[in-house]
């Protein structure tokens, strides 16, 4: 007879955490570590609306484990860790059981075990202030009474007969009236009550990244909070607790890439070329070139391979990139810096020329390069993490805002496409050469990530800008299994973003 499968253990850390679930915390982060165990994690359920999926919360359930995890929409960190069953993770507080021993074995009744209101005022947490109580839903005779202390609180089940406005929640909550514990929650705050109403849109405390939090944590690069696209190859990266660092496209280095994002997650070396035969008309570029700017200004847009958003592959030319090995003189002419915990690509190649300035945003445009042998970075690839595309969780979501007019408020990562294309046509009206080149310029190309032997390295596109069926339509039809999962690319001068049917930006590409 084989023995009983012990539950893990996890440390409860009111205001900070759950065991290695820490509040702040990643998306990515957290489910690439359930994913690594499955055998202490064996499901794991997402819960996003397909709508709106960067507006609403995202819940992460482990039902194995009893635990719920709900992460904010725009920039998915975690806000809330709720434990729904007491009995399928042993939780600890400063070396006391929180479940005691005996009362672990479910019984398979409607209300699972949890700890008794003695336990939890007695021997873990102490006195508190009077909680609240929240009235019953018919039929069910049961209130729910939440115990709040600084950064964790308890829900009890509580008579509606007994209670009263006047009773001593002490007493009431010690005798027969209240059932053991249901839930218990972990967020940032001094109580429930205060925190219930700002929980998704306060500032969090704790980094996306635990390493941050750590005692090496100068020795980790300082985690990306948003990028600001200004125009003409010129983007500022703000920061958590460093000064913002700046890039300009064909003039950044590799080297100035790894001083200050740290030596790359993996490099990818570029080897798919089929999007370039797809050109704007009238092109007058190389098989490599697409044109996507308005006439006379400038700007053109390399290739644009999509290899930057596979995941390391044993049969692929990937390299997983050790600080202590990467020489970038010994690097391809053509490659991409995985930086899958920053959640951008960046493409080295020799030098090209940026996409020009913004119309009216007073910056001038770029120069044409020099010729040079020195490897530079010409592009750089936001990953947007939304739950539900092809790419989901390979890469930490970017957060982003274009920066169109000193007078306009920008667009951001969050923003529907529908708004960011009709204020980028308000920007660029009158900068094409005709009415007809600017129409072809914003039909969208349909890229499909599910079909190939190998998904993982293999790049589709139904239509293209010179085809004349594709209206801006999104028609594309995508499904979980991967047997389609199409997006759009539009183009705008130096931008190209990769759009879900929804209207959820995907990928921004700044070249």
């Amino acid at each position: 007879m084989s023995a009983p499968k012990t539950s893990p253990q996890a440390q409860i850390y009111p205001g900070k955490g759950l065991g290695f679930i820490t509040l702040g915390a990643s998306l990515h982060n957290v489910l690439s570590r359930v994913k690594a165990h499955p055998q202490s994690y064996p499901a794991i359920d997402i819960a996003y609306s397909a709508s709106e999926p960067l507006q609403n919360p995202v819940t992460l359930q482990l039902p194995s484990n009893g635990l719920r995890l709900r992460f904010d929409g725009p920039d998915q960190r975690l806000r809330l860790i709720e434990v729904l069953d007491f009995t399928k993770t042993g939780l600890i507080y400063k070396n006391q059981e929180v479940l005691k021993g005996s009362a672990k074995v479910q019984d398979h009744s409607a209300t699972p075990h949890g700890p008794s209101f003695r336990h939890v005022y007695n021997r873990l947490f102490g006195p508190s202030y009077p909680g609240e109580y929240i009235p019953p839903t018919p039929p069910s005779p049961y209130g729910t009474y939440v115990l709040s202390y600084p950064g964790v609180a308890f829900s009890f089940p509580l008579l509606d007969s007994a209670w009263s406005e006047q009773c001593d929640f002490v007493a009431l909550l010690s005798s027969s009236a209240a059932l053991p514990a249901t839930s218990m929650s972990v967020y940032q705050g001094s109580s429930w009550p205060e925190v219930r109403t700002k929980l998704f849109t306060q500032q969090p405390q704790y980094p996306r990244s635990p390493a941050l939090a750590g005692k090496n944590k100068e020795l980790v690069p300082d985690e990306i909070e948003e990028f600001t696209i200004l125009g003409a190859g010129k983007v500022e990266i703000t920061r958590r607790s460093t000064p913002p660092t700046y890039i300009t496209l064909s003039e950044t280095t590799p080297q100035d890439l790894i001083a200050e994002f740290g030596p790359p997650d993996a490099i990818y070396r570029k080897n798919d070329r089929r999007i370039s035969i797809h050109r704007a008309p009238g092109g007058r570029g190389g098989d490599d070139t697409i044109h996507m700017n308005p006439s006379g200004r400038g700007g053109e847009a390399t290739d644009t391979d999509r290899s930057s958003d596979n995941s390391v592959a044993d049969d692929s030319d990937e390299e997983v990139s050790q600080a202590s090995t990467l020489d970038p003189a010994s690097l391809p002419p053509e490659c991409f810096f995985n930086y899958f915990h920053h959640g951008f690509d960046a493409f080295i190649s020799h030098p090209t020329m940026s996409g020009p300035a913004f119309p009216g945003s007073g910056l001038a445009d770029p120069t044409p390069p020099s010729p040079s042998s020195q490897v530079v970075m010409t592009k750089i690839v936001l990953h947007g993490n939304v739950p539900g595309s092809y790419p989901f969780n390979r890469y930490r979501r970017s957060r982003w805002k274009i920066e169109l007019k000193p007078s306009t408020p920008p667009v951001s990562s969050e923003t529907r496409y529908d708004e960011i294309s009709e204020r980028l046509r308000g920007v660029w009206k009158g900068s094409y050469a005709t009415v007809a080149e600017e129409k072809a310029l914003e039909r969208p190309m349909v890229l499909n990530r599910g079909w190939g032997d190998s998904p993982e390295s293999s790049v589709e596109f139904l239509g293209g800008w010179e085809e004349s069926t594709a209206r801006g339509q999104r028609t594309g039809q995508g499904g979980p299994d991967g047997s389609l999962g199409n997006t759009e690319l539009f183009g705008f001068p130096g931008l190209l973003f990769e759009v879900m049917k929804n209207g959820a930006v995907s990928c921004l590409t700044v070249y």
